[in-house]
């Protein structure tokens, strides 16, 4: 694809950023607020699309949900989201249905899950909600009905006795499932999963033993390959892992790095992992916790899986949420401290270029993105 640079001034009134002229398509944001207890509905126009030379990110709506709303999960065929916050005994589950026309929130049902999560995911079957618990390292399992409704009770729990496990979601043929833990309970628990009754075991072994340091965090899988990429809590870089698809198992195969060795070694961490839907191109968020360190760090994904930095963008405060449009031409990030959702458009090679940015709460932590229909 071709792609015409242009260069402009920042409307700041507009919260416009200039960028390169393409074809992309529109498409929404979902974020779930702790500080506003409520889910943002934002729209993102390419300027092609706009009739105009400037993109335009827009909030539509914020619905309130009740409940310090951190964590968001889209069913993957029915126009449903699952949002996850508050504290056990209270309120803390929210499912959101979609207008078939304009995928916007058109109603909502709230109830309780046995705690709060970090991570949601659908499994590929479609029958199931997992759930991953930080403070106490719980994963849940949870059937959906015919609605896409959890019911009330896990159907399955696991309970390793390890804190901060970070994310829970099947592989992509839904026969295993892969528990990353962070800072000081470094560990990759490795499980077998059956999808009809939803009975999960243990492999052997069950730790693929990631190398010390690294914390393991969110997980994005290769869609043809069988590689698993891990964004490194502590490393500050991308764990990739070959997958046996018979018995599995985990072998760590490579890390990949984009931050320069001089970057700080305390008081910074790596935060979620995407991939483009082509595999060309992998980005995680990089947060300067206690110094002057938030970046988007990208990698080019080679055709035999392996990564190569392309670089590292500065971003606001705190990148904590990642996600990609679903045309694959846009990385949408959420700043934790800088209150805001920036839109960038994805270059041929890679390297990130700002399209736009609106200011929101703070301590926004997940998002998701949907097609307008």
């Amino acid at each position: 694809m071709l792609f015409v640079r242009i260069i402009l001034s920042i409307a700041i009134p507009a919260l416009c950023f200039s960028i390169r002229a393409s074809e992309s398509e529109p498409f929404l944001i979902y974020a779930p607020s702790r500080v506003d207890g409520a889910v943002l509905t934002l729209q993102f126009t390419p300027e092609s699309e706009a009739n105009s030379d400037r993109a335009e990110l827009r909030l539509l709506e914020t619905r309130d949900l009740g409940f310090s709303a951190r964590t968001i999960a889209q069913h993957p065929t029915e126009p449903i989201l699952y949002i996850s916050g508050g504290s056990p005994g209270e309120r803390n589950l929210a499912i959101q249905f979609l207008n078939g026309e304009t995928n916007r929130i058109s109603r909502g049902i709230q109830g309780h899950f046995a705690r709060d999560y970090s991570y949601l995911s659908v499994d590929r079957s479609n029958r199931y909600l997992l759930g991953c618990n930080y403070k106490d390292g719980i994963i849940d399992l949870y059937r959906l009905n015919e609605d896409g409704i959890p019911e009330a009770k896990p159907v399955t729990s696991i309970q390793e006795g390890r804190k901060a496990a970070h994310c829970v979601l099947p592989s992509p043929d839904n026969r295993h499932i892969y528990i990353p833990y962070v800072k000081e309970h470094n560990a990759l628990l490795q499980y077998s999963f059956d999808a009809k009754s939803g009975k999960i075991e243990a492999l052997d072994p069950k730790n693929a033993s990631p190398p010390e340091g690294t914390g393991p965090r969110h997980l994005a899988y290769h869609p043809e390959l069988p590689l698993l990429y891990f964004s490194e809590e502590q490393g500050l870089g991308v764990s990739v892992y070959e997958r046996d698809v018979e018995t599995g198992r985990l072998t760590f195969s490579s890390r990949s790095r984009a931050a320069a060795d001089d970057a700080p070694s305390e008081g910074v961490s790596a935060s979620d992992i995407v991939a483009t839907p082509n595999a060309t191109f992998l980005y995680t968020g990089i947060r300067g916790h206690k110094h002057d360190f938030d970046f988007i760090a990208g990698y080019s994904i080679q055709k035999d899986g392996s990564l190569e930095p392309v670089g590292m963008t500065p971003t606001s405060k705190i990148p904590w949420g990642l996600a990609v449009s679903p045309d694959g031409d846009h990385l949408v990030v959420t700043s934790f401290g800088g209150g805001e959702i920036i839109v960038y458009r994805i270059g041929s090679d890679g390297t990130l270029e700002k399209s736009a940015a609106l200011p929101v709460s703070e301590k926004i932590s997940d998002v998701e993105t949907r097609s307008l229909p």
